[in-house]
């Protein structure tokens, strides 16, 4: 049994006709507008990298305080049976224990803040040339 192909080939390409006889109606620069849009997608791609290694960075600092709280840990674990002894430790391990917790969530903290700026404004310098490649290209041609 034969099967036909029944879509409508000209209806699929009306959109792009469409947009190309607009275009060229008002004299735009459909070079400029395909430049536009790569540098958009580069400005995401840009924003994305800064995002991927403040991760990266999070991911760094919290592995650091991790293994320095399981070796201070380990070190307690292995003192002697005395009990007074291991007050001792315990009370000079804990506050230590606690001040770089504290310390590393500032550190995490101003990673954060600071991979959110720089990506925020990557993004808002984009939208300012993307407004004036705008207000260029919507410009007709003389």
């Amino acid at each position: 049994m034969e099967t036909t192909n029944t879509t409508n080939t000209s209806g699929a390409s009306a959109p792009h006709k469409k947009l190309f006889d607009f275009v060229k109606q008002n004299r735009l620069d459909p070079a400029a507008i395909l430049e536009s849009r790569r540098k958009d997608i580069e400005a995401l791609a840009g924003v994305n990298i800064a995002l991927l290694s403040g991760l990266q960075s999070l991911v760094r600092q919290q592995s650091e305080y991790l293994c320095e709280t399981a070796a201070d840990l380990q070190a307690l674990a292995r003192g002697g049976k005395d009990a007074d002894g291991q007050v001792a430790k315990v009370s000079e391990v804990l506050p230590r224990s606690l001040h770089k917790a504290v310390s590393g969530l500032r550190g995490l903290t101003d990673t954060v803040y600071k991979t959110q700026a720089d990506s925020i404004s990557a993004v808002g310098r984009r939208i300012a040339e993307n407004i004036e490649e705008a207000k260029g290209i919507l410009r007709p041609r003389q």
